[in-house]
C-alpha cells in the first residue's frame, strides 16, 4: 500500500521520522535535506528543501531541540534548528570536522557535544555551542560506526577493520579503554542498550557480535542469520528484542531473552580429530599410513578439527546464535535436541534492499529505506509503503 509519493528524490543516505504519526519525515538525498508534513488528506507536502555545496553523507537529529546535525562529503558538520512548526529551517554554524567525507555524527545533549567520524580515520568531539573543536583520536581505518553511552561518558567506535575500540571521553582529551576484534569485514552497524550494559556490532561478514560490557567477562556471543552485509540494528528494551536488517532484505527479530553460550574457539590439529587420518599437509602421517590427506574442517559446536566424513550433517544451532544450518560433527549432531534446535528468532522479508533502518519503540513500528528509492514502514506484521 502506497500512504504518499514524495516526489523527485533519489538516493537517500539518511532519514528520520518523528512524532510517529508520519507528521514530520527528513530526509538526505545527495545535496539536499528535505522536510515533509503530513497534511489531513494523508499526502506528505514539501515544507523545507536546502540545498548544501557538496553531497550529504550523515545526519543526527535531537527532537527536543529541533536540532539538526548534518555530515558533508567534504569533511564540515553544519547545524541548523527547525521551527516548531517544521516549515523553516534556520542554520546555526558550519565547522571543519575531518579531512574527509565525515561517515557519523551523533549529537549528545547532556554533554552539548557532536561526536563525529570521518574517512579521515579520525573520531572528533566538538562543543556544540561554540563549534571549537575538544579532542580527536586516529582511529586504525576508516570509522563506519559510532555509539556513545552519556553515564560512563564511553564512544564505542567501529571501523572498517573490523575491530570496535571503546574510549573514555573527558572533556578535552580521552584514554583508550580496549579494543574488541571479532569480525573478519568491516563494522557496518554498532547498537548500545545502556540498562543490560550490553554493545552489539553488525559487519558485512554477516554476523553480529553481542559483546557483554557489564558483565566485565569479556563474552561475545556470535549471531547468524543475515545472508549479506548487516546494515543496520536497534534494541527494543521493552521486548528485549534485537532487530538487525541486511542489504538482502532481511530483517531478523531476535529474542534477547535466551540465555545463549559462546561459540568455541576452532582447534588445530594435523590429523582429524575423530578418526585420526591425516589432513593433506601432514606429510609424515600420510607416508606411514600410506594414505591421502585430507581436508581440514571445523565443528561449529564443540570446535574440534575434523574431516568431511566425520562431519557430514547439518544443523542449526540457536542457542550458539546459528539460526542456519551449519557443519557440526557427527557426534554433536546426535546429541543436539529438538529443544536446542528450536529457533529463538523470527525471519522477515522488508521486499527491498535495506540502506538505513529506524526503529520507534513507543509504537513498535520500523522504517526502513532502500535502493529502490521506498521508505517502508512496518507495523507489526502490516507493510506500508513511502514511495521516494
Amino acid at each position: 500500500m502506497i500512504l504518499s509519493t514524495l516526489p523527485d528524490l533519489a538516493n537517500v543516505s539518511n532519514f528520520l521520522a518523528t512524532k510517529f504519526s508520519f507528521e514530520f519525515l527528513l530526509c538526505l538525498a545527495l545535496r539536499t535535506i528535505r522536510v515533509w508534513l503530513k497534511r489531513d488528506s494523508g499526502q506528505y507536502w514539501p515544507s523545507v528543501f536546502h540545498t548544501m555545496p557538496v553531497a550529504c553523507s550523515c545526519m543526527s537529529f535531537n527532537p527536543e531541540t529541533r536540532r539538526i546535525s548534518v555530515g558533508l562529503e567534504n569533511g564540515t558538520v553544519s547545524e541548523f534548528v527547525l521551527s516548531e512548526d517544521y516549515n523553516q529551517m534556520i542554520p546555526a554554524r558550519t565547522f571543519q570536522a575531518h579531512q574527509g567525507g565525515v561517515t557519523v555524527v551523533l549529537f549528545v545533549l547532556e554533554m552539548e557535544w557532536i561526536l563525529s567520524t570521518g574517512q579521515d580515520k579520525s573520531f572528533t568531539w566538538h562543543c556544540s555551542e561554540s563549534g571549537q573543536q575538544l579532542g580527536t583520536y586516529r582511529t586504525t581505518a576508516w570509522v563506519s560506526g559510532l555509539q556513545f553511552d552519556v553515564e560512563t561518558r564511553h564512544a564505542f567506535v567501529g571501523d572498517h577493520s573490523g575491530q570496535v575500540t571503546i574510549l573514555k571521553l573527558e572533556q578535552d582529551n580521552c584514554s583508550l579503554v580496549t579494543t574488541f576484534k571479532g569480525h573478519t569485514g568491516n563494522v557496518t552497524a554498532l547498537c548500545w542498550d545502556p540498562v543490560q550494559r550490553v554493545l552489539f556490532s553488525g559487519s558485512s561478514d554477516h554476523s553480529i557480535i553481542m559483546w557483554d560490557i557489564g558483565g566485565r567477562k569479556g563474552t561475545a556471543i556470535e549471531l547468524q542469520g543475515h545472508n549479506d552485509k548487516v546494515q543496520g540494528l536497534c534494541y527494543a528494551p521493552h521486548t528485549r528484542q534485537l532487530i538487525s536488517c541486511g542489504s538482502d532484505g532481511g530483517i531478523v527479530i531476535w529474542n534477547m531473552d535466551v540465555t545463549r553460550q559462546e561459540t568455541p574457539e576452532w582447534l588445530d590439529s594435523d590429523s582429524c580429530q575423530k578418526c585420526e587420518q591425516p589432513f593433506f599437509w601432514n606429510f609424515k602421517q600420510m607416508w606411514d599410513s600410506k594414505k591421502i590427506g585430507l581436508r581440514q574442517h571445523h565443528c561449529r559446536k564443540c570446535g574440534q578439527a575434523v574431516c568431511g566424513k566425520c562431519s557430514s550433517k547439518r544443523s542449526t544451532i540457536p542457542l550458539m546464535g546459528f539460526e542456519f544450518e551449519v557443519r557440526v560433527c557427527d557426534s554433536c549432531h546426535d546429541s543436539i535436541t529438538d529443544e536446542e534446535r528450536a529457533p529463538t528468532a523470527t525471519f522477515h522479508d522488508s521486499k527491498h534492499s535495506i540502506i538505513h533502518m529506524q526503529y520507534e519503540p513507543t509504537r513498535g513500528w520500523l522504517l526502513t529505506s532502500g535502493t529502490d528509492k521506498i521508505i517502508r514502514v512496518i507495523i507489526k506484521e502490516s507493510i506500508f509503503e513511502i514511495e521516494i
